[in-house]
């Protein structure tokens, strides 16, 4: 059973279907990529999480209505379940508990290569290539241009360990037949990169440019270098992940990808890249000196859908599903490493999934909230461009904010409860990036009841969960009338 279909879905198209008949999808038609699809990406994202839903634009200006626009597929805790097969949930920390719950027996499938599929239905070589007749955004009023590449898969193959990665990482159209492309020091894409320009060889790559949000939700997080994204994936979905060879340097695509290009970097052949609105919120990293990719093929589906994740000051119209995958992440790598009593695991939008992490814990030995808030702090996938943990107690909701700070406010002591992690893992998208080190700095706060001392802390002031029930039952058709007065 995959969800509440007993099969996963085939391919994006058959998603949208699936996330249509949820009621989480809607159709916008008539908008200009040029700035006015950037701008409603941004009013529906910023509704909400759980109240903004995904959004298929059509008959876009520009595209004679060959093409599509799909944003904020998983970007919900419904969606997101709907497309990694996890049971319906009530509340944000049930899809990281199910997400949890399946990585315990997850186990990599390796992906299979087919001799064709949908991404072959049309096909541009060499002078014939002109990504310009695609519906690539200008998402930003201060980028510096037009990204055809935001939600992406930036496939590369490791030339000495023989394994095939799938990073997301923006891509910047120049021409028609010429991309740009950025990646944050550290990320395995520049380093797969780096090895080929050390050899002075030309690196080749390809990058999907629409396809199952099951891919972005891998690429876009810290597996361990070496596990292709593929075979993680094909874990998650039970099955493997149906590939196709492209024409010239036989790297694995999907093979129901809706657009893909292929090409090479060459060593010390750059362009200015950049700015572009970032994940953060901000215009961080500047125009920069970036690697271009000459296309050299196209490889497209009829009436092909674009793919775009629009970075933008949080929530984002992909925040939301970083939240729950990071969340589900740092919470195993924090028990791998030996820590029990962990009871929840919440990364914020507010800190673009990223920066503001909470962890809930029952404590059991002096120093507990401290070595799970170090941990969370310096794990894989919590120590990249980290910025707070916060650590609370057991009867602490970490996703909900308002807990949170009330936690930090009344059981938190500055002078003894903060701790403070120097030369940590950044990245030019840090707004706060020391220039020199290129590193930054991690706050750790123990937002928890002294250990040694909390038999004396003060009750806190609420009715009893018991009596709750009790009243909310017996006064049931006044809270719900209450309630639908909003």
């Amino acid at each position: 059973m995959y969800n509440d279909y007993d099969e996963p879905h085939e391919d994006l198209r058959e998603l949208i279907e699936r996330v249509d008949k949820i009621g989480e999808l809607v159709r916008i038609s008539d908008v200009d990529p040029h700035l006015e699809l950037g701008t409603l990406i941004e009013l529906v994202a910023h509704r909400g999480g759980e109240g903004a839903p995904a959004v298929l634009f059509e008959n876009l200006a520009g595209t004679n209505g060959k093409f599509r626009v799909v944003s904020g597929m998983t970007n919900s805790s419904k969606r997101l379940a709907l497309t990694m097969g996890l049971p319906s949930p009530n509340h944000p920390l049930d899809v990281v508990g199910a997400y949890r719950d399946r990585m315990k027996s997850h186990s990599s499938i390796p992906p299979r290569v087919l001799d064709t599929g949908p991404i072959f239905e049309n096909v541009q070589r060499d002078d014939e290539v002109d990504l310009t007749i695609f519906p690539v955004p200008f998402l930003h009023e201060l980028d510096g241009g037009r990204y055809i590449g935001t939600d992406d898969l930036v496939v590369m193959r490791d030339p000495e360990m023989d394994w095939v990665n799938l990073g997301t990482y923006r891509v910047q159209l120049h021409a028609k037949d010429r991309v740009g492309i950025w990646i944050s020091p550290g990320k395995q894409g520049k380093q797969i990169r780096e090895k080929y320009f050390a050899k002075g060889e030309p690196c080749p790559v390809a990058i999907s440019l629409g396809h199952d949000p099951l891919l972005f939700l891998a690429a876009g997080n810290e597996l361990r270098y070496g596990l292709s994204e593929y075979d993680y994936s094909g874990g998650h979905r039970g099955r493997a992940i149906d590939v196709v060879n492209t024409e010239l340097y036989s790297l694995p695509i999907p093979a129901a990808a809706e657009l893909v290009i292929e090409g090479l970097m060459y060593p010390d052949e750059t362009e200015p890249e950049g700015p572009f609105g970032e994940f953060t919120g901000y215009y961080a990293g500047g125009r920069t000196d970036q690697p271009v990719i000459h296309v050299q093929r196209v490889y497209y589906r009829n009436d092909a859908i674009l793919t775009v994740a629009s970075p933008i000051r949080p929530p984002s119209n992909f925040s939301y599903s970083k939240c729950v995958m990071k969340s589900g992440m740092i919470w195993d790598e924090v028990e791998r490493a030996g820590l029990a009593g962990v009871k929840g695991v919440w990364c914020h939008e507010a800190g673009a999934a990223r920066m503001f992490n909470v962890i809930s814990i029952k404590q059991a030995y002096p120093g507990h909230a401290k070595q799970a808030g170090l941990l969370a702090a310096s794990c894989q996938s919590g120590s990249y461009l980290g910025r707070w943990v916060v650590v609370v107690d057991d009867d602490i909701d970490p996703s909900n904010m308002f807990d949170v700070l009330w936690a930090m406010s009344t059981r938190c002591d500055p002078a003894s409860d903060i701790e403070i992690i120097r030369d940590a893992w950044s990245g030019p998208l840090d707004p706060r990036l020391n220039k020199i080190s290129r590193t930054n700095s991690r706050g750790v706060i123990m937002a928890t009841r002294p250990f040694n001392t909390m038999a004396e802390f003060p009750p806190v002031a609420e009715a009893s969960e018991a009596l709750r029930t009790q009243v909310a039952t017996k006064f049931a058709g006044v809270l719900d009338a209450l309630r639908n007065r909003g």
